[in-house]
């Protein structure tokens, strides 16, 4: 197991793709993967030199970094060694499967398997005219936004975030990044009509999840200019480089970020339990 000691080390290993590996990096960052603030560990591989070759997250999320196909399997048996108490498995396609390989037929339980969704990029100004309506939320703005919230994670994950004891800690959630200026919305009326939240951050990248219009408002280019509007904010205050990852199913919201000109760089799998 990783900690303190280790994180000059880590954060070397992250950089080698710092904008696919920006959730590990912001991870490492704000613990110093120290367990207590981790809420979880970090392993490591290491060769025979002793360098650290490869990591894993394990926490709600569990996250291959840097991971081939023996690191991947090495980390799988080690998991496979311990109850487990993971949500999610998360990561780029061929780590994810590769540990997958190994522990799903222990782990048979899984609720659903995403494989191969689009890892898209933007580092550059969009590509459409951003919405001068989307804006920052507040803490003003909670009680319109928050049920927006669960309403896309209800459509995305298939559950309620409030489940099992979870309405407190996803409130929680949901007023820290608006706290931190990384919630953004438009809104019609007092209504959220559209909204993104930036996930976590490293000084290279930023990652930016929950995209979210209500049914009733698709397809009129809510999202497209919304997104246009976020990626510009995120990239002039926050991170120089927008990254997501997308269901590859999802054609409209693919097609919505390939006009505002974020290009795809890997796959990524996700499976969740």
């Amino acid at each position: 197991m990783l900690g303190s000691g280790d994180l000059a080390a880590f954060l070397e290993l992250t950089a080698r793709d710092p904008v696919t590996n920006v959730f590990a990096e912001y991870r490492a960052r704000t613990t110093t993967l120290d367990p207590r603030w981790l809420g979880g560990e970090m392993w490591g591989r290491f060769d025979e030199k002793g360098r650290l070759t490869a990591a894993c997250h394990v926490g709600a999320n569990l996250v291959p970094v840097e991971c081939d196909a023996a690191a991947a399997s090495a980390f799988a048996a080690r998991a496979l060694g311990r109850t487990r108490t993971i949500s999610t498995i998360v990561g780029p396609h061929q780590a994810v499967e590769s540990f997958w390989t190994v522990a799903g037929a222990v782990w048979s339980d899984a609720r659903e398997l995403r494989w191969r969704q689009p890892h898209l990029v933007i580092d550059t100004a969009p590509e459409v005219a951003p919405s001068a309506e989307v804006r920052r939320s507040v803490r003003g703005d909670f009680d319109a936004l928050y049920p927006a919230c669960v309403a896309m994670y209800e459509e995305e994950i298939g559950v309620s975030p409030e489940i099992a004891g979870g309405r407190e800690m996803y409130r929680a959630r949901v007023l820290q990044l608006i706290t931190r200026g990384w919630s953004f919305a438009r809104f019609d009326g007092g209504r959220v009509v559209f909204k993104a939240e930036v996930a976590c951050v490293s000084p290279s990248a930023a990652q930016v999840q929950g995209v979210w219009v209500p049914p009733d408002r698709r397809g009129e280019g809510l999202a497209t200019s919304g997104m246009a509007a976020v990626v510009e904010a995120v990239r002039q205050d926050i991170a120089p480089t927008v990254s997501l990852y997308v269901n590859e199913w999802n054609g409209p919201a693919r097609r919505v970020y390939e006009r505002i000109g974020f290009r795809e760089t890997a796959r990524f799998s996700t499976i969740m339990f």
